[in-house]
């Protein structure tokens, strides 16, 4: 069979779909195969392929011979990268710029215990009788 008429019929069998991310079921498997999950997620696999050189995020193992072997939480990153490229309208840059920033812990600093009133112009004897204080608590502790 030439060339052009295999990759018709793999378009014929493989019909374009679109499919929302929240209605795919992952099956409970250890591994899946490139093509599974192109047709789990209705994809290409030249759309995978790109992607793992897009996002970091996406690396699924290779076997002996070569085949790419994703697992679950493979599946899930195609799932998120999917979501954010084709429902909410993310560009590739912002979609990695996205998935890095959900993987990086939230820099939320509490606030100090410190009283709100400013010192006014007695401050400085304000702060030298705390401190006394503070130095009064420390010697009874010895």
């Amino acid at each position: 069979m030439p060339a052009a008429d295999k990759s018709a019929k793999n378009k014929a069998e493989r019909p374009a779909r679109k499919v929302k991310t929240a209605d795919i079921v992952i099956p409970d498997r250890l591994y899946f195969r490139i093509g599974d999950v192109a047709e789990l997620c209705g994809l290409e696999t030249y759309v995978l392929r790109f992607w793992e050189t897009e996002f970091p995020q996406l690396a699924p193992k290779k076997s002996s011979t070569g085949q790419r072997l994703y697992r679950k939480h493979d599946v899930e990153n195609v799932l998120r990268i999917m979501r954010l490229l084709y429902e909410e309208g993310f560009t590739i840059e912002g979609a990695r710029r996205q998935l890095k920033d959900e993987l990086r812990p939230a820099k939320h600093q509490n606030a100090l215990p410190f009283s709100k009133h400013k010192p006014g112009r007695n401050g400085l004897k304000e702060v030298r009788s705390g401190l006394q204080e503070i130095l009064k608590m420390m010697e009874k502790r010895k």
